[in-house]
């Protein structure tokens, strides 16, 4: 049996492709994810701020290549990771839950397909600068040079 879906080839409309601008979330879930050339820490957040968004979900990834290091880094500063943790060079995902921050994020479109970009990271207490240079702003979208 065939069914008549009107809307099924568009481009989904649902809350995650309204996602982009910058967020105050904490991290739900971290898993690592070893790939011989791309290994990866899969994160989800929740966004706590701003509130009408508060309890939707982004996930990302934060690359682990050496060439990506400094945003691992960037990562881990700006959302508090543990200090000892971090100069012994270990990143234990237990450690990552619960950890504020605030994230700036575009999608990109390649070959038909969406991706989220976790463009920037600032810490917890940077939230108030950055919520009244959004202010203004819809569907969390946000001025490119808010984080």
């Amino acid at each position: 049996m065939k069914r008549h879906i009107p809307g099924l080839h568009s481009e989904s409309r649902d809350g995650n492709s309204l996602l982009e601008g910058s967020f105050l979330v904490r991290v739900d879930r971290a898993f690592y994810r070893w790939h011989p050339q791309k290994p990866f820490f899969a994160l989800r957040f929740s966004i706590l701020e701003p509130r009408e968004l508060a309890g939707q979900i982004i996930s990302g990834r934060v690359y682990c290549t050496p060439k990506a290091l400094w945003r691992l880094n960037w990562f881990l500063r700006d959302f508090g990771y543990d200090h000892e943790l971090f100069t012994r060079d270990e990143v234990d995902e237990k450690a990552l839950l619960g950890l504020k921050g605030v994230i700036r994020t575009s999608r990109t479109t390649r070959n038909g397909r969406s991706f989220l970009n976790l463009d920037a990271f600032a810490s917890s207490e940077e939230w108030g600068e950055l919520a009244v240079s959004a202010n203004g702003n819809h569907n969390g979208r946000e001025n490119s040079d808010a984080v």
